[in-house]
């Protein structure tokens, strides 16, 4: 098995060895026995981590209150134990959907209200651009996406653990999906969108002080430039999917939020989130932001998405929030005569 080229020590080695056949043996385990008991399962192990064990449970409290406001404990609470049955439930359907999910059955796991819409934009002449989060399976998507014909090239950091890392670019790589380096792979990413394929990205991760600052559930946070960039730089349509859980497990709706198509800069009215990598970048995080509203249990509240925000960017956007806010005032007879 390939490992990274970086030399860690012997007994990093060891624990890493370790943990990939822990989370082998686990998988296995997983695939023995059926959905709906490892659902239980993963019901009893959620409540351990939301109210026993303190994993990361700061993060999760604090994002959800700045996300959603004054929350009560209570409410706090429960989402955090649902964020965790969710993320669990989400391993369980990783280590099964190669076996489940096929060309001939895929659509009795897989809801498409906007089918036409988006597979319409995937089957363009143009390069297009999957946008998502950290929210629902977004993995399975990948996975059913490939096997149906139009496999994405995918931008990831690779793992921690180099065996850990190894099998799961494997089971992304099953469908014919292709997995890029989210660092180094600016040259592939370009020779994608000129061979007119299919860029996706998981676009809610915080890209550091110099990145692109917008409101997300409005608070200020940081977004990577490139991706807006390589949607107008390549005049290649934009494509927020939502892939959201529904009754049961392995059973999804998958839905296109909205659509940006840089083409629309040649109507008589082009919109303006397409004017510029900041109108662009704040108008997917907006949907990102609508998508998880719909089911915010189902979205990872592990990360850090909100930082020390620089003192410049909060005077800016607080500005445009005021601007936005203020209504226009209606146009005197004279002007309009």
């Amino acid at each position: 098995m390939e490992v990274h080229d970086s030399q860690p020590s012997l007994s990093r080695r060891w624990t890493d060895w370790l943990g990939y056949i822990a989370m082998r043996c686990v998988i296995c385990l997983i695939q023995s026995i059926s959905l709906k008991s490892s659902d239980r399962v993963c019901r009893l192990l959620a409540y351990a981590l939301a109210h026993w064990l303190p994993v990361r449970r700061e993060v999760v409290d604090t994002n959800l209150r700045i996300a959603f406001g004054e929350l009560t404990d209570a409410q706090v609470a429960l989402l955090r134990y649902k964020m965790w049955h969710h993320l669990l439930l989400m391993i369980c359907e990783i280590a099964v959907a190669p076996r489940k999910i096929h060309r001939t059955n895929w659509y009795n796991h897989f809801y498409m209200p906007n089918k036409r819409q988006t597979l319409g934009v995937m089957l363009d002449a143009r390069a297009s651009v999957i946008v998502t989060g950290h929210f629902g399976n977004f993995e399975v998507a990948g996975h059913t996406v490939g096997i149906l014909g139009l496999p994405p090239s995918a931008m990831a950091r690779p793992l921690d653990n180099p065996y850990v890392d190894q099998y799961l670019a494997e089971f992304r790589s099953a469908g014919g999906q292709k997995i890029l380096p989210k660092e180094g792979s600016s040259t592939a990413v370009q020779e994608l969108l000129e061979s007119r394929g299919t860029l996706a990205i998981l676009a809610d991760q915080y890209a550091g002080r110099k990145g692109c600052w917008v409101d997300f559930f409005g608070q200020p946070t940081s977004c990577h430039k490139a991706l807006a960039l390589f949607v107008l730089s390549a005049k290649a349509p934009m494509l927020v999917n939502s892939t959201r859980r529904l009754d049961r497990p392995l059973r999804f709706e998958m839905s296109t939020i909205g659509i940006a198509d840089p083409e629309l800069l040649n109507s008589p009215t082009p919109p303006d989130y397409l004017s510029s990598v900041q109108d662009l970048t704040s108008w997917y995080n907006a949907r990102l932001e609508e998508m998880i509203r719909l089911a915010p249990e189902q979205y990872w509240w592990l990360h850090r998405r909100w930082r020390d925000v620089p003192p410049a960017v909060e005077k800016r956007l607080a500005a445009a929030r005021l601007k936005q806010a203020t209504p226009q005032a209606a146009p005197s007879p004279s002007s309009t005569a």
